[in-house]
Order: C-alpha cells, then sequence, then structure tokens
C-alpha cells in the first residue's frame, strides 16, 4: 500500500466483505447486497485539534474493527481498492472479540 496518513481526526477503513448468502441460504447478486458498516482501521490521523491548537489523539488505532453509519465518510480507492475515509466523530462503534 502507498504511503497513506489521513490528517487530524481522519479514519482510513477497509470494508469488511459482504455476505454472499442471504439469512435462507439463497445466494445475493452483486446488485442486491448491502454495503457493509463495519470495517478494519487501516490509518488514523494525528488527532483532533482543539480551539487552542492542541491535539487530542484518537481512540481508534490501526488494526481495529468499527462500525459506521450507512452514509458516513467518502469512499476512495487505494492503489486500486476500495476504502471510506471518515471522521472518527463518524465511527459508532468499536467492535470488540
Amino acid at each position: 500500500m502507498a504511503s497513506f496518513r489521513p490528517l487530524y481526526d481522519r479514519v482510513l477503513v477497509k470494508r469488511v466483505e459482504a455476505e454472499a448468502r442471504s439469512a435462507g441460504g439463497l445466494f445475493l447478486p452483486e446488485a442486491a447486497k448491502e454495503k457493509p458498516q463495519h470495517a478494519t482501521v487501516i490509518a488514523v490521523g494525528p488527532g483532533r485539534l482543539g480551539k487552542k491548537g492542541e491535539l487530542t489523539p484518537l481512540t481508534v488505532k490501526p488494526g481495529d474493527v468499527v462500525m459506521f453509519g450507512k452514509y458516513g465518510g467518502d469512499e476512495i480507492k487505494v492503489d486500486g481498492e476500495d476504502h471510506v475515509i471518515l471522521r472518527e466523530e463518524d465511527i459508532l462503534a468499536i467492535i470488540e472479540n
């Protein structure tokens, strides 16, 4: 992967692959699959910039699996692969095993 460092409180994530089957066991065509709202954090910015210019570190770190809103972030391509870049405030939860 090319060197990629998000700015401030932005986070680069890669979506987890969508299920190929429905709950009933039927195979879903690509057009019918919903985009997953779970993703793995790839890179994080240095932190949120406060009013006085201080940086507050982000809570998430590379390798975390997170859940974000259906329409959160901007889709981009990095090295030909689809990723999403979003602000940390758009992340709803960190999924722990």
